[in-house]
Parts: structure tokens; sequence; C-alpha cells
């Protein structure tokens, strides 16, 4: 089945200063995304950290994500990495495991020209069908956007690719790929998920929903005006503060995580930051 509404882009525990997987960590963040009201989760992504993880941790993180999972909750697995070979690695490993969906971003640091950017998704997708594949579009991280053009070609030589998570901003960004015929669309920038949906996306793949999944699943649901005012004012606090290591704080403080460490050279929070972040959900009560 194609993922549906809201998605949470779920953070990676860790503990031992971000060396290890804190593995008992992971059924509880489940269990709390699950009761938040999300349809489902992506695994080792940006906000899962996924590109810094080894190909080993990412396979577990995986399986210890679908293992955790209750019924009807969908895991998707980003399976993106600099070179096609671990990608398609991860992208089959999640289709073995039993995964729900796989993503993938297109290779950072070289800019792939759309032959290369072709060839890479039609073999990740191949490694994984038949699970529902999407393309990952996100020109912060990769560097470069993905041409329309390379998704058609994709699409042409594929059986399972149905749709994108798309993060660029502003909405005009986004427009063009939400022009794609047949696509199903996911909205990363939770500040443009209605607007996009008003243009025909499907929902949204969030990393604030790793910490406030009520607000976001309200947001993709009720297409809520308040939880559009709340994840405006969440990204507005949030800038220029190390998003990961926020968002473990957050769920330390709701005794979701054990630790809020993050992998190097990612960092934790100061103490200002500390004090920005743990105010954020009364804030976000007020906001609604």
């Amino acid at each position: 089945m194609p993922l549906t509404g809201a998605i949470a882009a779920a953070v990676t525990p860790l503990r031992d200063a971000g060396r290890h997987l804190d593995e008992e960590a992971f059924a509880p963040l489940v269990r709390f995304l699950v009761h938040g009201g999300v349809d489902g989760m992506l695994a080792c992504g940006t906000t899962g950290e996924g590109v810094l993880l080894s190909l080993d941790e990412r396979r577990r993180a995986t399986e210890l994500f679908v293992t955790a999972r209750p019924d009807g909750f969908q895991v998707a697995v980003h399976a993106g990495a600099q070179s096609t070979a671990d990608t398609v690695a991860l992208a089959a490993h999640a289709l073995d495991v039993g995964a729900d969906a796989v993503a993938v971003i297109a290779p950072p640091y070289f800019p792939l020209d759309a032959d290369e950017l072709v060839a890479h998704f039609v073999a990740a997708a191949s490694a994984c069908d038949p699970l529902p594949f999407y393309v990952y579009e996100f020109v912060g991280r990769s560097g470069y956007a993905i041409p329309i053009g390379a998704i058609e070609r994709v699409r042409e030589r594929t059986t399972n690719l149905r749709g994108l998570k798309v993060s660029d901003t502003p909405i005009e960004a986004v427009e063009p790929y939400l022009g794609i015929g047949g696509m199903d669309v996911f909205v990363g920038s939770e500040p443009l998920v209605l607007e996009g949906m008003a243009r025909g996306a499907t929902g949204s793949v969030s990393g604030l929903a790793t910490a406030f999944p009520d607000v976001t699943a309200a947001l993709v649901h009720d297409r809520s005006p308040a939880a559009h005012a709340q994840v405006s004012l969440l990204r507005d606090r949030l800038r220029g503060i190390p998003f990961h290591a926020a968002l473990k704080e957050i769920l330390v403080g709701r005794d979701v995580l054990r630790s809020a460490d993050v992998r190097a050279p990612l960092r934790g929070l100061t103490d200002d930051e500390r004090a920005v972040v743990l105010g954020l959900p009364d804030a976000v009560v007020a906001a609604g």
C-alpha cells in the first residue's frame, strides 16, 4: 500500500555521546508516534541522521523500527546513500525485513546529471520492488534539484514509483513536482503543508512530527489552521538551533528517549538553546 497522510520523519535514538544506537528506545518512540496520531514514520532520513550512520547501523535501526510497529502503522525507510551500491543494499534490506516503502534522496556532493540520477533511482527502485518507492527531493541537502524529466524517465523504467517527498521551499519550488501526474507528493516543510495540499499534495513527511506528532496529525488530517500556526511557530523558534538535538531534548523531556545524543559532527544544545527548546511545548499549546 502507498504511504498516506501524516508521516513522521523519525529521529534515531542514540547513546554514548552518539556513538551507538540506543536499541531500547526504538519501541517507546514508535509507541509515542502511534499515540500521537500520525499514520507512519520514515526511518534514517534527514531527521534520523541516516547519512551519519554506518550501513549496519541503518539496517539495524530499520529492523528495530519495523519490529516495533503495530498493525496499520507504516514504516518507510530512507535508503539514500552516497553510492548506488550502498543505496541498493539498503533498499533491498528494507524489502527483506518487511518495511512498507522506500525513499531515496539524490546523492550529495557530486551534482549528478539526469542520466546518472535516472540510473541511480531505477537501481534503487528495482532493488525494493514491489515496495512503493519515493524520490526524495531536497535541494538544501543534496545540493541540486532533481529534474522533472528525470522523474518521468524513472517512472517509465520502474513499476513501483509512487511519488515524492519534497522538502524544498518556498511553495514555488514545490509546485513543479505537484504537477507530475499520478504522483503522490508529501510536503516536508510543515508551514507549506496546507498550501501544498490545497494544490494537490497527499500529505506530509515531517521532522517536527517526531516530537509533535499530534500537531502534525491535525495539520494533515484536519487541515487545521491552529496546527498551521503551531508548526510555523515551531519552525520560527527553532531557526538557528541544532534541529536534531532540539527534537531529542523534547523527547527526553516527554520520557520517550533516554538520551538527546546526536552523531558527530552534529552537536548538542547550549544551555541557552536548551531553555528555548524546553519551552516549546508550552508555546505550542498557547499557539493552538
